[in-house]
Order: structure tokens, then C-alpha cells, then sequence
């Protein structure tokens, strides 16, 4: 029997979904989770006791959080560099978003890469220095999964 396709986008997501950059995520989920009544779906650790990657349920829709990481141009709204919210999209084919985006004017940041949590990833500003990010899931793989890799 063969396995189904990935699905591009996560069961439950929108194919846009706001990314906010914060210095110290775990405080901005415990506020959000006091102050908004979101609920908390999951947390990627990351480097140094941060936050690579937090999911959190705001009313019907998807909120995600992560930690500054300056090496990867990633700043939140207190620093005095960059921008504090990446639009991240989920689509079929992130190779060729990205190839297009490009060729309309937008500048890699971090290049297409095949991530261990299972999307192929990129970073993107547009001419405006607006952040994207650009995911097309290409392997879908447990919380166990991702922590093992």
C-alpha cells in the first residue's frame, strides 16, 4: 500500500499564518495565554534554551512565536534591526514560490533548505523589508520525530 501524499499546509492551518519574532517567547506565550485566552498547541526548542518554533490557537486561528536569533536576522520589535513579524506561508511548492519571489524582487535571507521538522524552508524581504518565510511540507513526521532529529 503506498503511502499518501504530505499535505502542503498542517491539518487545521491557513495557508498564511503571522509569525511573531519575540525576545523571550515563553513570556509572550504565557501573556497571550492570560491576556487572550490562546492555547498553546506545541514548542520547538531550540539553541541555547530558545524557542525555535511556538503554535498557539487564537480563537479559530493559528498564532506562531519565536525567539530572536539574530544570526538569522530574526529581531523583535525592541531591537533596533529588522522587522518584528514574518508572514510565513505554507504552499504546494516552495521551490517554486521562491524562484518567483526572487524574480519579482525579493531578497533570500536564508536559503531553501530541507528542514529537520520536515518542510522545505526558506526566508525571505520583499523590496518593502517585509519578512516571509516560505514552507512546503515535504515529510510529516511526529513531536517525537522532530525532537530526534
Amino acid at each position: 500500500m503506498t503511502k499518501p501524499a504530505v499535505e502542503p499546509v498542517l491539518d487545521g492551518m491557513n495557508s498564511r499564518t503571522p509569525l511573531l519574532i519575540c525576545a523571550g517567547a515563553a513570556d509572550a506565550i504565557e501573556f497571550y495565554t492570560k491576556a487572550f485566552n490562546a492555547v498553546e498547541v506545541s514548542r520547538l526548542p531550540g539553541p541555547e534554551g530558545k524557542l525555535m518554533l511556538a503554535m498557539l490557537w487564537l480563537g479559530n486561528s493559528a498564532l506562531m512565536l519565536t525567539d530572536e536569533f539574530p544570526e538569522w536576522g530574526g529581531f523583535g520589535p525592541k531591537s533596533p534591526k529588522g522587522s518584528p513579524v514574518t508572514v510565513h506561508l505554507h504552499v504546494d511548492n516552495a521551490d517554486a514560490v521562491v524562484e518567483r519571489a526572487v524574480a519579482a524582487g525579493a531578497k533570500i535571507t536564508m536559503p531553501l533548505s530541507d528542514m529537520f521538522w520536515g518542510d522545505r524552508y526558506a526566508q525571505l524581504e520583499d523590496p518593502f523589508g517585509h519578512r516571509w518565510s516560505v514552507a512546503g511540507r515535504t515529510r510529516d513526521l511526529s513531536p517525537a520525530e522532530i525532537q530526534e532529529s
